[in-house]
Parts: structure tokens; C-alpha cells; sequence
């Protein structure tokens, strides 16, 4: 049984689920650098792609966390060694989340130019922000419907799946934004912002495909739809209502970072898009090992076999820590260059290089901070991970922010807000899992 907490399972789950998670932020990222190298209004288009990306993401996160609702669930019956009693719960996810996409699309697509209003965009940025929205929104079900999938296959303990489809979906989206964006003379015009956003959704619509067919194929659990609701639907819905006031305190944080750097400029802005969005991709590079951890804890905690929960969470510190200091490194050595792949506006870049160390230095903080929220995930305590966020955004971030804004720190104001915010998620998580698993383990 130790064999599930050595370095080489770990590394078995958390490589593959470290690839697949990779594959949103590369979407965004590729959107990102090649917008921002166009021929023509590459700063405001770059502004709105980064604008529309944090709306969209604050939409997949909100529903996306079925995700980690159907893990946690279908791993903790696998470690009871009872999944037959939950075969039928991940269509049953599926259908209920897809359902939702389809209702926020009729009701968002409409009011785009109002929604994005609301972000401080205006004139030409409002204008690209809407009509690069009202293409990408069309690729949410799809999104949605790969990480019910994605859920389903880690509750199993398979992240390799996961990880081809993830491969599929970044390959396609990255070839086809150099083809629809700058075009191809005589065959395909330039379509610049709009091209980006036709490529998302194309390579949303094969990642979807493929997430089928491999559920289908290589597991025994249906995607057809089958009624009456599987016994735990209501620990379900539950789970999301909880992540789902969780994650609208995360984009409580997102929306005014975004609103806040809006304000300042679109120089600030098309800085501040380049800036989250390799944070994003620093945060999805660890959730690899967040996903181990949230696989692994639904599992142990299912069998009741604290005593390995504890060991499992010690390593994971540790893996945590070096890895957040490579990252680091790893930025503070391509630190220049990182900026000049996305934008040539000089005005832009010195923007980014002001700020990106802020980034670099929270990266093993941010990594306790992840690695903690997946094992929490994994044991379904959905109340506990809600609790600390409300307290992370409202009383710490929210107020750091509005007094760095007045005094005039900029951007430093938001990344400053934003590291407090990391460690207000992270310390808690630690102290309270300590307290609550370690005598547990004591007393097996």
C-alpha cells in the first residue's frame, strides 16, 4: 500500500495531469503572443484578449469545478472498493453542467458590450473584447463536458488519458492561431482577433471528441444518460454549490486585478494579461501535483488509511517547495525574454519587467497553496476550501488592493494583493489538515 505514496506514482499521476492542465493556459498564452504581435492595434487587441480571458476563465472555473467534484467522489468510492454504486453519477454530471453552459450563453451573449463595460473597457478595446467573446463563448459546453470527463478520469486514478486528449486540443489551438490569425496568402485571410477566438473553439470542440471517445473506450463507466439520479447527485450538487461560492470569491479577485489595471491604462492592462497568464501557467505546472494529491487523498481517505494521508501531504510539501523554486528560477532567467515574445510595445514591457519578479517570488508560496486545495478537493471538504477563500479575497485581498490602489502602486498594488492572497489560501489548509489528520493517524 506505501507503493501508492512513492515518488514514481506521484510522478506517474502528477506528469500527466501536469501536461493536460497546462493546455487551458496554453490556449490563453498562444492567444496572448500571437495577438500581441499583429500588424494592427496589437495593444488594444492583446487588452481584449486579456479582458475576455478573464471572464471566460471566471465561467469555467465557476462550472468547471465538477471537475473536482466528480474526483473526489469517484475516488473515494474506489478506495472503499465500491465504484459500481457510482458508474452512472459522471453522465448524470455531464448532463446537469452542460445544460448550465448552454443557459449562460443565451443569457450572456447578448449583453457582451454591457458585461465588458463593467471590466473599464471602452472604444476599440470594447469593441474587440465583444466580438472576440461572442465567438470563444460558443467553445464553453465543450470545455465543460472534457472536464466533467477529466474529473471522471482522475476519480479513477488515470491522468495519461486526460493528458493525450490535453495534447490534442493545446496542438490544434496553437497551429490553427497562426493560421486563422496572420492568415495564409491566397488561401485563408487574416483574421486577426477573431481568428484567435475561431481557433479555441475548434480545438475545444476536438478536445470534447476526444474526451468521448476515450471515456467510451477505455473505461467501463457510460456516457449515457440514465435516470433515477445516482444516490450521491446530492453530495454532488452540494460539493458545486460550495466550490461555486468559492470560486465566485476567486473571480471577486480576478475581476477587480483585471477592472483595477483596466483603469490604469492599456498599456497596464496588455502588462498585466502577460503577467497572469504566465502566472495561470505557473499555477497550472503545479496543479500536476495538486491533481496527485487530489486523486490520491479521495483514494486513502475512502480506506481510511490516515496514517499514509499524512505521509502523502509531507511529501508533497516538500515537491511543492522545489518545484515553486524552479519555477522561479527558471523566470528570473528567461526574464527578459518571456516579455518580448508576447508584445515590441516598449510602453508594455517596461510595465511587465516591473512587476513580473512579484510573480516569480510567489511561486513556491503558490505551490503549497495548490498542492493543499487538491487534497482538500480530493477529501470533498468543499466547506472548509469555501471558508478560506471568502476569508483570503474579502478581508485580505480586497482591502490590500484598495489601499495599494490609493497609493498609487499600480500594478505593484494588485501583485502585492495578490501574494497576501496566496498565503491567506495556503497557511490555513496546512494548520488545519495537520490538526485534524495527525492525531487520526495516530490512533490507527
Amino acid at each position: 500500500m506505501k507503493d501508492i505514496i512513492s515518488l514514481k506514482n506521484i510522478n506517474k499521476l502528477a506528469v500527466p495531469a501536469l501536461i493536460s492542465g497546462i493546455s487551458e493556459p496554453i490556449l490563453s498564452i498562444t492567444d496572448t503572443a500571437v495577438v500581441g504581435n499583429i500588424d494592427v492595434n496589437a495593444t488594444e487587441s492583446l487588452a481584449a484578449v486579456g479582458i475576455v480571458g478573464a471572464f471566460i476563465s471566471m465561467l469555467i472555473w465557476v462550472l468547471g469545478q465538477t471537475r473536482s467534484a466528480i474526483s473526489a467522489i469517484v475516488s473515494q468510492y474506489l478506495g472503499a472498493n465500491k465504484i459500481d454504486e457510482v458508474k452512472n453519477l459522471p453522465a448524470q454530471a455531464i448532463f446537469i453542467i452542460t445544460s448550465l453552459s448552454i443557459l449562460i450563453i443565451i443569457s450572456t451573449y447578448p449583453f457582451a458590450e454591457q458585461i465588458f463595460k463593467l471590466y473599464n473597457a471602452s472604444d476599440l478595446i470594447l469593441n474587440y473584447s465583444v466580438d472576440y467573446y461572442r465567438i470563444r463563448v460558443f467553445g464553453f459546453p465543450f470545455t465543460l463536458f472534457t472536464i466533467a470527463v477529466f474529473g471522471t478520469f482522475r476519480g479513477l486514478q488515470n491522468t495519461y488519458h486526460p493528458m493525450l486528449i490535453a495534447i490534442v486540443g493545446a496542438t490544434a489551438n496553437i497551429v490553427l492561431d497562426f493560421v486563422l490569425v496572420y492568415g495564409i496568402e491566397g488561401y485563408i485571410p487574416a483574421m486577426n482577433i477573431k481568428g484567435a477566438a475561431y481557433a479555441s473553439v475548434i480545438a475545444q470542440l476536438l478536445m470534447a471528441t476526444f474526451a468521448a471517445y476515450y471515456l467510451i473506450t477505455k473505461t467501463n463507466i457510460p456516457l449515457s444518460l440514465s435516470f433515477p439520479f445516482n444516490k450521491e447527485i446530492k453530495s454532488f450538487v452540494l460539493m458545486i454549490l460550495n466550490l461555486f461560492v468559492r470560486t465566485i470569491a476567486l473571480n471577486v479577485t480576478l475581476y477587480y486585478a483585471s477592472a483595477f489595471s483596466t483603469s490604469y491604462g492599456k498599456q497596464y492592462i496588455a502588462a498585466y494579461t502577460i503577467a497572469i497568464n504566465l502566472w495561470f501557467l505557473g499555477a497550472f505546472i503545479i496543479d500536476g501535483y495538486a491533481s496527485a494529491g487530489n486523486i490520491l487523498s479521495g483514494r486513502l481517505f475512502g480506506g481510511k488509511n490516515y496514517g499514509l494521508l499524512v505521509a502523502l501531504s509531507n511529501k508533497l510539501i516538500k515537491i511543492g517547495i522545489m518545484v515553486g523554486i524552479a519555477m522561479a528560477i527558471i523566470g528570473a532567467l528567461l526574464y527578459e525574454p518571456l516579455g518580448n515574445l508576447f508584445t515590441k510595445d516598449p510602453e508594455v514591457l517596461r510595465e511587465f519587467n516591473n512587476i513580473f519578479w512579484i510573480v516569480l517570488i510567489m511561486q513556491p508560496l503558490c505551490a503549497l497553496a495548490f498542492i493543499f486545495d487538491g487534497i482538500f478537493k480530493g477529501l470533498a471538504k468543499m466547506k472548509t476550501l469555501r471558508n478560506i477563500l471568502l476569508f483570503a479575497t474579502f478581508i485580505v485581498f480586497v482591502p490590500v488592493l484598495f489601499w495599494l490602489d490609493h497609493l498609487d502602486y499600480k500594478l505593484y498594488a494588485i501583485f502585492i494583493a495578490f501574494t497576501f492572497w496566496i498565503i491567506a489560501r495556503g497557511a490555513p489548509l496546512i494548520i488545519i489538515f495537520r490538526k485534524i489528520f495527525i492525531p487520526l493517524s495516530q490512533k490507527v
